[in-house]
């Protein structure tokens, strides 16, 4: 894998040991993040790319050298690299997959919401290989200053993925087009789905049930309790009205429910 190199801005001070930028809070935090934009111009945005797939890793890469004024100074190829990129180099922007090791979920969400509070000046792009609604709520539900969801279908042309760098780099957002109808679609099909009558967490244990998963497996993959997951259950039947049949018959019908509902999230 190729290793790019190149300085962080003179004078930055030295990382801390663990940590990302200290967080400043108020009106210092506005002035930090303003003056960090400000100063800026005429120097290249630094950009840590986050990536599993060496050839998608490869080719984003190459997308991101097409612009002069972008520096790419180091390279992931899952959550702990990533997070020990951004500490040691401090990048302007991170450009990240949704989905890496060490578990294939939500690697490039959980990032993206840790450096808003660890390094608050910094942009982030997530990039999908599918337009996932419930990916683009998450990543929003802290404001969509400084971050941009893009589809990586849309990588064909160096100029989509250029834009979204520069625009988040000062703190706009950027959102593929195709997601925000996703997220329109998904919303309209909500509010007419018996699935409006679940909470957000009785919705994330019902989507973990159409991946197959059981009661066990649920409790691991959202640090619960089984107790909890079968209470959350118990609830989720009772709501769409599936409590007169075999646990397993009404398992099947809630995921039925749910998948024929387009996945919608609160």
């Amino acid at each position: 894998m190729r290793q790019p190199t190149g300085p962080h801005r003179e004078g930055a001070p030295a990382p801390l040991p663990g940590v990302g930028l200290p967080p400043p809070t108020g009106v210092a935090a506005v002035l930090r993040v303003r003056s960090l934009w400000e100063d800026t111009e005429g120097v290249p945005i630094t950009v840590v790319l986050a990536e599993d797939s060496y050839l998608m890793r490869e080719g984003v890469s190459r997308l991101l050298e097409t612009d002069p004024g972008l520096e790419l100074v180091a390279m992931s190829e899952d959550l702990p690299q990533l997070v020990g990129a951004v500490r040691d180099r401090r990048p302007d922007v991170v450009v990240t997959d949704i989905r890496m090791p060490p578990s294939h979920t939500d690697e490039g969400i959980q990032a993206a919401e840790s450096f808003r509070d660890t390094n608050p000046g910094m942009g982030v792009v997530l990039l999908s290989q599918y337009d996932e609604p419930e990916y683009a709520l998450k990543l929003l539900s802290r404001g969509a200053g400084g971050r941009g969801y893009l589809l990586k279908d849309r990588l064909f042309d160096a100029s989509e993925l250029v834009h979204a760098v520069r625009e988040v780099a000062v703190g706009r957002s950027v959102i593929d087009p195709q997601v925000v109808e996703g997220l329109v679609a998904s919303r309209n099909r909500f509010e007419t789905s018996p699935l409006r009558l679940l909470s957000p967490r009785e919705l994330e244990v019902l989507s973990r049930m159409t991946e197959g998963k059981n009661n066990e497996a649920i409790a691991t993959v959202l640090h619960l309790s089984i107790g909890v997951v079968e209470k959350h259950i118990n609830s989720i039947f009772a709501k769409l009205h599936l409590g007169q049949e075999l646990d397993v018959h009404r398992r099947v019908k809630a995921v039925l429910i749910y998948l024929s509902n387009g996945n919608p999230s609160p």
